[in-house]
């Protein structure tokens, strides 16, 4: 099955495929499409930064394994989920980068993906394994932002 990552590479190559293929009406053009690279940019700090907790507190990134410690520091205060988070972002700042309504479609799908398949099964796993300082964390801090 799929993961979060798997779906982020997918779309972001589809998202600049299809744009080349199909281009369809420009929403922006430059210089207002180099806006794009300030979401691009803050989607790969706050990706790599999310991703630098997990390394540095020695537990898994990967979902099919068991996490060993809830990392709930950095990033994690704003958001449970700020490496998709920052996926998202980057796929928002292709989007404004490319300049085309359908490139903005990649976001909304990577978006409910996510939302819909990948973060309930996550939330299950987290809560089974960590329980109820999961679930206090889960009250004070949003899924997104």
């Amino acid at each position: 099955m799929a993961d979060g990552q798997d779906y982020f590479i997918i779309l972001l190559i589809l998202s600049v495929l299809l744009n080349f293929i199909f281009p369809v009406t420009v929403f922006l053009s430059p210089p207002f499409t180099y806006s794009g690279f300030l979401f691009i940019g803050f989607g790969l700090v706050l990706a790599f930064r999310s991703r630098s907790l997990f390394l540095k507190n020695a537990t898994t990134l990967q979902p099919s394994e068991e996490p060993t410690l809830l990392v709930t520091s950095g990033p994690f205060l704003l958001s449970r989920n700020p490496i998709y988070l920052g996926m998202a972002s980057i796929l928002l700042g292709v989007a404004v980068v490319l300049g085309t309504l359908i490139s903005l479609v990649f976001p909304v799908i990577f978006i409910m993906l996510i939302e819909f398949f990948i973060i309930p099964g996550e939330e299950r796993k987290l809560e089974k394994i960590f329980g109820e300082p999961y679930r206090e964390y889960k009250k004070s801090v949003r899924r997104w932002i």
